[in-house]
């Protein structure tokens, strides 16, 4: 193996998601904080919640706790090492991601191909590095992919084994339903160039029908199988800003890496069979339709795109048994040290630290009107909240009823004051016209305020 490979590899392949993995930015969201209450509250009752535990609004009712693996992985790193153990185990995601997309790509360009690879990558993904279930099914989806192109390069379907990666897949994150499409279009390429070869389709029919099957196989069953379905069916999902539509204002870097990835395939000449420039532009619909999904056609064309850039297949990756064990252990020493070096996310609307600390201790088991980002960090530190990241749980007619809120609909906040008895707010700044809605009334009294959170409280 030569040097400019070792160092290709532990640059791009472990040092560059190590340093990610650290990032304070991966932090950046109210639900990570929710994720992890989850996680946790599934180690303190040995059990997985099946009514909610968390809010007031929907306490006792169904949640399809669809994502309680990566929950229950948070949770423990959490309850383990603190923030430091949950920035472990996105670490050890991000090199798995890496060293697949890196070990794939090596086998059809060099060093610069896979510099360029990896870092137009990282350069969509970065915006969506957050400790949350969707980072963990990220290398799952690459190696399904890795695994499914090297079986249609190898002229055969995929093994009926690697199926079964859709298991843990399902109870990970939803994502999984995606795998199940892009499999179709693998199996679809293949099938098309050996004109419909009966022993071939078969064998794909078969891992296609196991496959399908996995997700079937969770503590939900049918719920979970058919929750990507119902969450996007969702009328009130543009409400959330990942599920809105992709926009240079807001994700630039997504359309940068797509402009250069555009002028490397027009300068290098792309040979891309039609059913799989066909999954790609599907893949990018939707990324262009919901940016929650650029990270997907980010990772698929990492993997397919390579290839059709390739003027052919480089020699096969050799490496010897001692530099796997030097790297291992390396690894693992790294993970270690950044699971027990401590580490506090910035002070922000994620983690509103000043604010929760001046709650007064008479109104935390009170009802409370909270911002939809303040309601992980509200249940990590045990108050039921109003509203959360769950919005599959809360249901089209509460959402929009609680961005009329939002909005400053002075009768839709007196509606919800009097259903449920709210006694005070916690609101971010930008909530505006409800805040001076509520500096305004004599019902209510201001009681603290930062550049992160606004509290009030009514008046007796």
């Amino acid at each position: 193996m030569a040097r400019s490979e070792v160092l290709t590899l532990a640059l791009f392949g472990l040092m560059l998601p190590l340093v990610l993995g650290s990032s304070l930015l991966i932090f950046n969201d109210g639900d990570v904080s929710w994720h992890i209450a989850a996680g946790q509250w599934m180690l303190d009752h040995r059990a997985l919640p099946q009514a909610d535990p968390f809010s007031f609004t929907h306490a006792g009712g169904k949640w399809v706790t669809f994502e309680w693996l990566s929950q229950l992985i948070y949770g423990s790193a959490h309850r383990l090492a603190g923030f430091a153990g949950v920035a472990a185990v996105v670490t050890l995601a991000l090199v798995a991601l890496h060293l697949i997309v890196v070990h794939e790509a090596r086998r059809w360009v060099g060093p610069w191909g896979i510099a360029a690879t990896v870092l137009l990558l990282d350069l969509t993904l970065i915006p969506m590095m957050l400790a949350r279930p969707h980072l963990l099914a990220w290398p799952l989806l690459a190696l399904w992919l890795a695994i499914l192109l090297r079986a249609r390069q190898a002229d055969r379907a995929p093994p009926l084994l690697a199926a079964f990666l859709l298991l843990p897949w399902a109870n990970l994150h939803g994502s999984w339903a995606l795998g199940i499409v892009i499999a179709a279009f693998v199996a679809l390429d293949h099938c098309l160039a050996r004109r419909w070869h009966w022993p071939l389709v078969k064998a794909w029919l078969l891992f296609g029908i196991l496959a399908s099957l996995n997700p079937l196989l969770t503590p939900n069953g049918l719920d979970g199988f058919l929750h990507p379905l119902t969450v996007s069916k969702l009328e009130t999902l543009p409400l959330i800003v990942e599920w809105r539509p992709s926009d240079p204002g807001r994700t630039p870097w997504f359309f940068a890496a797509l402009a250069i990835t555009a002028a490397i395939a027009l300068w290098r000449g792309v040979r891309l069979r039609p059913v799989m420039a066909l999954l790609l532009v599907l893949l990018l619909a939707m990324a262009l339709h919901q940016m929650r999904h650029q990270a997907m056609v980010a990772i698929a064309a990492a993997l397919i795109l390579p290839p059709a850039l390739s003027r052919g297949e480089r020699g096969a990756l050799t490496i010897s048994r001692g530099l796997i064990a030097a790297g291992v252990a390396g690894l693992v020493a790294l993970l270690a040290f950044r699971a027990i070096t401590p580490l506090e996310p910035a002070e922000n609307g994620a983690h509103p630290r000043t604010a929760l600390a001046a709650i007064p201790p008479d109104l935390r088991g009170q009802p409370v009107l909270n911002g939809y980002s303040f309601g992980g960090p509200l249940i990590r530190a045990g108050v039921p909240v109003y509203i959360d990241g769950r919005s599959d749980m809360y249901g089209d007619a509460f959402m929009r009823d609680y961005q009329r809120i939002v909005d400053g609909n002075a009768a839709a906040l007196e509606r919800a004051v009097r259903r449920y008895d709210i006694a005070w707010t916690m609101l971010p700044p930008r909530y505006d016209k409800l805040v001076a809605n509520l500096d305004r009334d004599p019902a209510w009294r201001r009681v603290y305020a930062d550049s992160v959170a606004i509290i009030h409280r009514r008046a007796d």
